[in-house]
C-alpha cells in the first residue's frame, strides 16, 4: 500500500531557484518589448497571470521601495477588453488595482462592439468570450497598439504550445502558425509593416505551478475567487457551473452550494470552478502538485466544443 501524500510537506520540498531565471527571462522579455517598440500595452484581465505579468513589469520599469510597494510608472497602459460577462469580484479587484498603482487602463467594451453591430450575438445569454476577439482588434487599431503584452503559457493548451514568444500578427490580426518567426538564442525579429503587430508573452515558458509558486513568494495580490469560497454551482457535462445571470440552471438540473475555487477566470458564461478547500497561494501550489488535468480542460467550457477551438479562434485574433 502507499503511505498517505502530505501534501504541504511535499510543497515545502519544492526546489524554487528556477523560479530566478524564469522572473530574469520575463524582465528581459519585458524589457525588449519596451526598447522595440513604440506603442505596446499591457493586457491586464485580473487573472493570476496578468497579476504575474504586472508584477514583473514592476520590477522591470519601477523601483522597489518596501516589501510589494514600487515607484514609478510603466513605459504603457493596461488594457482590458471587457465582455459584459465578467465576475463582479474580478471587476472590483481591476478597478482597486489600478487605483494602488496609478496606472493608466484602456477599457475596451463589448457592449459598445454590439451597439456598432460589430458584434453579433445569436442571443442575449451566447457566450461572449469568443467575440473578444473583434472587441480586442478594435481597441488595437483605435489605440494604434503596435505590440500587446500577455500573460499566455505554453502549458496551458495545444496551441499555445506552438506560439511563440513574441507571436506577429497579420494586418488582419490573425496568427499564422506556419509564419512565426525563429526565436534562436533569444534573438528577436520584430519587424513589422504598417497594419500589423506582435502579441508578447513574457511567461510561455512558465507553468501553472510555477504561476503560483511565485505567487506564494512575491505575495501577489489576486481577485478572492482564486481561493476557496461557497458558491451555487450546477452538474453540468463533467463540469461545475457558477449560477449567475447569464448562466441559470436548465430545466431539471439541480443547484447545489459546493465549496470552490476558480482555477482561471474568464467569461461568465464559459468559465467552471473545481470543488477545493484551498485558502490560500500554499495551499493552491500543494494543490496543484496532484492535478492530472490542465486548467483549460478542467474549467473552460468553450474549449470542450473540439480539440482545435482554442487554435480556429487564434488563428482569428484571439489573446
Amino acid at each position: 500500500m502507499n503511505a498517505p501524500l502530505n501534501l504541504q510537506a511535499l510543497a515545502a520540498t519544492v526546489d524554487q531557484r528556477h523560479l530566478d531565471h524564469l522572473e530574469e527571462e520575463a524582465i528581459f522579455i519585458l524589457r525588449e518589448v519596451a526598447a522595440a517598440f513604440e506603442r505596446p500595452g499591457l493586457l491586464f484581465s485580473s487573472g493570476k497571470d496578468s497579476c504575474v505579468v504586472l508584477r514583473l513589469a514592476e520590477k522591470a520599469f519601477k523601483t522597489r521601495v518596501a516589501g510589494n510597494v514600487f515607484k514609478g510608472r510603466l513605459p504603457f497602459p493596461l488594457v482590458h477588453v471587457d465582455t459584459g460577462h465578467n465576475f463582479p469580484e474580478v471587476i472590483e479587484f481591476r478597478e482597486q488595482r489600478v487605483a494602488e498603482m496609478g496606472e493608466r487602463l484602456i477599457v475596451a467594451h463589448m457592449d459598445e462592439s454590439i451597439k456598432k453591430g460589430t458584434v453579433r450575438l445569436a442571443h442575449p445569454l451566447e457566450s461572449r468570450n469568443g467575440h473578444q476577439t473583434v472587441t480586442l482588434l478594435e481597441a488595437i487599431e483605435e489605440h494604434r497598439f503596435d505590440v500587446l503584452i500577455g500573460g499566455a503559457r505554453r502549458d496551458e493548451e495545444k496551441a499555445r504550445a506552438k506560439e511563440r514568444i513574441f507571436s506577429h500578427r497579420d494586418s488582419f490580426g490573425q496568427w499564422q502558425p506556419k509564419e512565426q518567426r525563429p526565436e534562436l538564442w533569444n534573438l528577436f525579429n520584430t519587424r513589422i509593416r504598417p497594419g500589423e503587430h506582435f502579441r508578447a508573452f513574457p511567461i510561455s515558458n512558465w507553468t501553472e505551478l510555477d504561476v503560483w509558486l511565485y505567487i506564494a513568494r512575491e505575495n501577489i495580490p489576486l481577485p478572492s475567487l482564486y481561493f476557496k469560497h461557497e458558491r451555487p454551482v450546477i452538474r453540468r457535462k463533467g463540469l461545475l457551473v457558477p449560477v449567475t445571470e447569464v448562466t441559470p440552471p436548465e430545466t431539471g438540473e439541480t443547484v447545489e452550494t459546493a465549496t470552490v475555487r476558480f482555477r482561471t477566470v474568464g467569461d461568465m458564461t464559459c468559465t467552471c470552478p473545481v470543488e477545493s478547500t484551498a485558502a490560500t497561494a500554499a495551499d493552491i501550489v500543494a494543490e496543484t502538485l496532484t492535478v492530472t488535468v490542465s486548467e483549460r480542460g478542467a474549467t473552460r467550457m468553450d474549449d470542450r466544443t473540439s480539440e482545435a477551438s482554442m487554435e480556429r479562434r487564434k488563428k482569428e485574433g484571439y489573446f
